[in-house]
C-alpha cells in the first residue's frame, strides 16, 4: 500500500500502518502542516476561514471529520460544504473570500485511495514553494495546538453546488437558450461520485434530458473511475441504444471530462479542451496553454484564430501559472480538464460541459462530425522499467543532445518537436521509469515513434 506526500497534498491507500498509508493519524498530521502554515501565511491572525469538500468516496467522511476537527482544534474556522466537487469548492473559496481549501478526493484514483488537495485564498492549488514549506512542517510534527477558549468554530453550507452552476450559468459565452433549443438527449455516468450530483443538476439546468448511469453518489466505483476508453464500455452501450446525442464522463471529483459521441465512439479526452477552445476562442480570440504531453489539436486551432500557443510543464498548478503569464483565454490539460479564467484557474467539468453543448448547439452539427472538424493526431503512452542506480537525468540530457537540432523543450524532461509529431519523455519522481508520450498522424506512426525513442533510451542506458 501506498502514502505519497507532494507539493499538491496527500495521497494514500485508507488503512494499514501510518506513514505507509493515510491512516487517521497521518490525515491529521498533514491537516495540522497545512493549518499552521496558514496561519504562519496570515501572521497569526485569529479570525481564518477554510472551505472543506468532499467526493463520495467510502472513505470521505471520516477523513473529512479528521480535517475538520484538527482545523477547529487549531482555532481555524471550518466552512464544510459536504458533498462537492474540486472545482466547486474552489469557487467557494472566492465565493466566500476564505483563506483557503481543502478538498478530499483522490481524483480518478480507485476506491480504497484518499487524499488531501490544498487550496490557497484565491481558490487554487498551492506553488511548489508552498507545498514544500508544509512538507517540512509535516517532516518536523512540532505543532501548537489553540487553546480551549480559542477554537475554531465549524459550519455547515448546503447547496452548494446549486450555487456552482448558477455561476456556470452566468458565464457570458454559455448560451442557455440555445442548448434548450438544441433538445438534447445526453447518458451521463458519474461513476457514482459527485458528478452524479452535479452534471445533471446543470444539464436540468440547461433543458437536457439526462439519462443517468452510476449517478447514485454512494462512493461504490462500478468501474475504473478515470474515464478512459477502456472504461467507457456501458455508456458507449446506453448511448447507441437510447439514440442520445451524447454521453458525458466525468471523474470521481468532478475536474476531468470526457464525451461519447452519438454512435458509441469516443470524441477523446484529449479533444475536450481542443473543442472547447475552438468555442471560446471563436467569440473571444486569444492564446492558450495546455502541458507538455497535451495534443497539438490545440495549437492548431489557437493559430486558426490568430493566438498563440505555449506549452507548460506537467501539473495543474504549472499550467495556472503559465496561463497567467502569458494572458491565456482558455487552457487546461489533455485529460479533459478544462481551465477557463472567465470562471476560475482551475479544472472544472460543469464549465467544460457548458461551453461544450453551447458550442454543438450553435454549429448544428452532432457530436462525431464535431470531432471529425479537427485535426485528428494518435497519441502513444509508454514507460521505460530502469534501474534504481541509473541516472536518469543524464539519459534525458543525453537524448537532448541527440535531437538538438530538432525543436527541444526542457522545462518538464525532454520534449522533441518534430515536423509532424513529437516525443515527451519525462522521469518519475517515485521510482526508476521514464515515461514517454509520443503524438503522431496515425497510431501506426505514435506506437513506432515510441518504440524507436525506447530503443533509442535502452542503449544509453546500456539495458
Amino acid at each position: 500500500m501506498t502514502l505519497i506526500k507532494s507539493i499538491s497534498g496527500i495521497r494514500g491507500t485508507i488503512g494499514g500502518k501510518t506513514d505507509d498509508n493515510l491512516t487517521p493519524l497521518d490525515a491529521v498530521k498533514f491537516a495540522s502542516a497545512y493549518g499552521a502554515w496558514l496561519i504562519k501565511r496570515n501572521n497569526n491572525r485569529k479570525d481564518l476561514q477554510i472551505i472543506l469538500g468532499r467526493d463520495a468516496r467510502i472513505s470521505g467522511k471520516m477523513i473529512s471529520s479528521l480535517v475538520a476537527n484538527t482545523l477547529t482544534g487549531l482555532g481555524i474556522d471550518v466552512i464544510d460544504i459536504g458533498l462537492s466537487t474540486t472545482p466547486t469548492v474552489e469557487v467557494a473559496v472566492t465565493l466566500e473570500e476564505t483563506d483557503g481549501g481543502i478538498i478530499i478526493t483522490a481524483s480518478h484514483n480507485p476506491k480504497q485511495w484518499n487524499a488531501l488537495k490544498l487550496l490557497n485564498e484565491r481558490g487554487e492549488f498551492l506553488n511548489a514553494k508552498d507545498g514544500e514549506e508544509i512538507l517540512k512542517l509535516v517532516d518536523e510534527g512540532n505543532f501548537e495546538y489553540a487553546q480551549v477558549d480559542d477554537l475554531g468554530d465549524y459550519f455547515k453550507k448546503k447547496n452548494y453546488i446549486s450555487k456552482h452552476i448558477n455561476e456556470v450559468l452566468k458565464l457570458d459565452l454559455v448560451d442557455v437558450e440555445a442548448i434548450k433549443n438544441a433538445k438534447f438527449k445526453v447518458v451521463v455516468d458519474g461513476v457514482n461520485s459527485t458528478g452524479g450530483i452535479a452534471i445533471p443538476q446543470l444539464l436540468g439546468k440547461l433543458g437536457v434530458d439526462c439519462i443517468e448511469l452510476y449517478c447514485n453518489p454512494n462512493g461504490e466505483f462500478p468501474h475504473n473511475p478515470e474515464p478512459l476508453p477502456q472504461n467507457l464500455t456501458e455508456i458507449s452501450k446506453l448511448v447507441v441504444e437510447n439514440k442520445a446525442d451524447l454521453g458525458i464522463v466525468v471523474d470521481p471529483d468532478v475536474d476531468r471530462l470526457a464525451f461519447v459521441n452519438e454512435d458509441g465512439s469516443m470524441f477523446g479526452e484529449e479533444y475536450t479542451l481542443v473543442a472547447c477552445a475552438d468555442y471560446v476562442l471563436s467569440k473571444t480570440p486569444g492564446n492558450t496553454v495546455s502541458n507538455l504531453s497535451s495534443t497539438r489539436a490545440l495549437r492548431d486551432v489557437t493559430e486558426k484564430y490568430g493566438g498563440t500557443y505555449t506549452a507548460a510543464a506537467v501539473g495543474e498548478v504549472n499550467v495556472v501559472q503559465t496561463m497567467k503569464d502569458t494572458y491565456t483565454i482558455i487552457g487546461g490539460e489533455g485529460n479533459g480538464g478544462i481551465i477557463y479564467p472567465e470562471s476560475h484557474y482551475g479544472r472544472d467539468a460543469l464549465v467544460g460541459v457548458a461551453l461544450f453543448l453551447t458550442h454543438l448547439a450553435h454549429k448544428k452539427m452532432t457530436c462525431k462530425e464535431l470531432r471529425d472538424s479537427y485535426p485528428s493526431y494518435f497519441m502513444s503512452k509508454n514507460k521505460i522499467q530502469l534501474t534504481p542506480e541509473l541516472d536518469v537525468d543524464k539519459i534525458l540530457e543525453k537524448m537532448k543532445e541527440k535531437y538538438s537540432h530538432e525543436k527541444v523543450n526542457t522545462i518538464d524532461g525532454v520534449k522533441v518537436d518534430f515536423e509532424q509529431e513529437w516525443v515527451h519523455m519525462r522521469k518519475s519522481n517515485t521510482e526508476p521509469i521514464i515515461r514517454i508520450y509520443t503524438e503522431s498522424t496515425s497510431q501506426q506512426k505514435a506506437d513506432d515513434l515510441a518504440e524507436k525513442i525506447m530503443k533509442e533510451i535502452a542503449e544509453i542506458a546500456g539495458i
